[in-house]
């Protein structure tokens, strides 16, 4: 009995010891789970409360850093640009900021270009970068992308310099002009050539201004606002009153054709200076004695009826590496000739505009010594007017970029057979 209640009371004992080890090394394993390791430290520290809600919603695109220089927290648009790879951050001159500011606590700040990824083409992105401390072990940098604005700065400069270049021509010829005047005051023939001149180079001068005054207003203002139904018949029958003194001068006859009652949902104004605009340039570039032609028709598309609005010349023609261009402000295919007619070069770009606002495109067809087709493909009234009512949201969203991506290199659709059609159409004479 003495043996039996010794190796019971040795195996209550061993029991009691193999419990409590195991218990010591389930203690053990976890505090150890929840002790901060070396890796944890540097990969998953905690953000100060709300910095999370507040990256989340900033237009730029942000960076954390803990000390280690691995990223804590990017914002999506910081994927976007290729500031973070792999987990870190890629562009060295911020990493370096970075580790400036970390260690001495300051607030730093700098424009860099950095080459962008993935176009092939060299392009440069600008951005202004702004690092600071967050918190005691944490570096926020937040990134803006100021390639746009740079881009518009540009746009903005060139075309102040190419204004001042266009008023400065007439404003020095009428200078010169009117001191010729003053000393052929003894000459009443020279005054009175000299003051034809200066009445030419005023009439130049209020040109430019009022286009000038025309494509900042179809640049800033909402056409749509006012928008309503515009028959086309009656804008093709302004466009032609407008030219009608200057096709009789050059024994050009303009001739229009096509369907009758259509009509486009829009602005009236900027839509009869954008036709205007192209008839215009029709008898202002085409030769004495020969033929304008308008045609309107309907043409189906998937997403509503759209008008098409042909202007076809027997002009000079344009060549294919200027029609890329003649939408720009202020080009000219021929310089001379422009100044010769009176063109400021803002009339095109009036039309591109008016046509991207009223969710319409204009295309160019031309051959050099044959004459150009300039077509308006514009929303007809009824399918613009639905759409609006149906997405009100719509125009707004998409902007001059829904404009439908209808492109004509050669003279197929409209130019090919009612436009045409009209230089044989009876003479409506100017």
């Amino acid at each position: 009995m003495d043996v039996n209640a010794a190796v019971a009371a040795a195996a209550a004992i061993a029991g009691v010891l193999t419990g409590v080890i195991a218990m010591l090394a389930f203690r053990w394993s976890e505090r150890d789970l929840k002790r901060p390791t070396r890796t944890s430290l540097h990969t998953d520290p905690v953000l100060p409360p709300g910095v999370d809600t507040v990256l989340s919603v900033l237009r730029s695109s942000a960076v954390v850093l803990d000390e280690g220089d691995a990223v804590v927290k990017a914002s999506s648009a910081a994927y976007a640009l290729g500031l973070v790879r792999g987990g870190k951050l890629s562009v060295e001159p911020m990493l370096q900021m970075a580790r400036d500011t970390r260690r001495d606590g300051e607030i730093r700040q700098v424009e860099l270009d950095l080459p962008r990824r993935g176009t092939g083409r060299g392009e440069a992105l600008a951005v202004s970068a702004r690092v600071a401390p967050l918190g005691s072990r944490l570096v926020l940098l937040l990134v803006e992308d100021l390639t746009e604005a740079r881009r518009i700065e540009a746009v903005r400069r060139d075309f102040v310099a190419n204004v001042s270049h266009e008023l400065k021509t007439p404003v020095g010829a009428l200078s010169l002009l009117s001191e010729a005047v003053m000393d052929a005051s003894d000459d009443p023939e020279a005054v009175q050539r000299f003051a034809g001149r200066m009445q030419i180079e005023a009439t130049r001068l209020t040109n430019l201004v009022q286009e000038l005054i025309d494509l900042s207003r179809v640049q800033n203002d909402d056409p749509l606002e006012d928008a309503e139904p515009v028959r086309v018949d009656e804008l093709v029958a302004e466009a032609m009153d407008r030219c009608r003194h200057a096709a009789g001068t050059k024994q050009i006859t303009m001739a229009a054709g096509g369907s009758t009652d259509l009509s486009i949902w829009g602005n009236r104004g900027q839509l009869a200076a954008a036709l205007g605009n192209l008839v215009e340039n029709a008898v202002n570039y085409s030769p004495a004695r020969t033929r304008v032609g308008i045609a309107a028709r309907r043409v189906n598309s998937p997403g509503g009826d759209n008008i098409e609005i042909a202007v076809t010349d027997q002009g000079i023609g344009i060549s294919d590496k200027d029609k890329e261009r003649i939408f720009e402000r202020f080009y000219r295919v021929d310089p001379a000739r422009s100044r010769a007619t009176g063109g400021t070069g803002l009339g095109l770009a009036i039309v591109k505009h008016v046509a991207a606002s009223h969710s319409g495109e204009v295309t160019v067809w031309s051959s050099e010594g044959q004459g150009s087709t300039f077509t308006l493909r514009l929303p007809e009234a009824g399918a613009a007017r639905d759409r609006a009512q149906q997405h009100p949201d719509l125009d707004e969203e998409a902007g001059p970029s829904a404009a439908p991506s209808h492109r004509r290199t050669t003279p197929d659709s409209l130019a090919d057979s009612t436009a045409y059609e009209t230089l044989s159409a009876p003479e409506v004479l100017p």
